[in-house]
């Protein structure tokens, strides 16, 4: 299991897949809302939407009602990339290693960073 270096509550765009103008997502920027590291996923808002059919259950709690949902479904990581918070685009992630100082120790710490600005994320 590769690291990841998109993380829960990123702005990312969605690169590939359909126009926009055909009833697609690409193009579409949204906040990442869960990421499934295992099978290299993520959940964007507002993105992959797929209609679910709902069958009315009862459960101990009481009844709900059946329907049908509109629910985001994951895309896989290749296909989003990280907005870069200053200019809006997207951009590859990199790293950055930086000595920070606490509790009297020098420790190491990766920072992530822009690959288009160079700037931190």
């Amino acid at each position: 299991m590769a690291k990841l270096k998109i993380k829960k509550g990123d702005l990312v765009q969605v690169i590939s897949g359909a126009k926009q103008s055909r009833g697609g997502d690409r193009g579409k920027q949204g906040k990442v809302l869960q990421v499934f590291p295992e099978t290299n996923r993520v959940l964007v808002e507002g993105v992959n939407r797929v209609t679910k059919h709902k069958k009315p259950m009862q459960t101990a709690s009481g009844a709900t009602a059946g329907g049908i949902e509109i629910v985001e479904a994951p895309l896989h990581i290749s296909k989003v990339q990280l907005v870069d918070p200053t200019d809006g685009k997207p951009t590859r992630v990199g790293y950055r290693l930086e000595e920070v100082e606490r509790d009297g120790r020098k420790k190491t710490v990766r920072v992530r960073i822009s690959r288009r600005t160079g700037k931190d994320i």
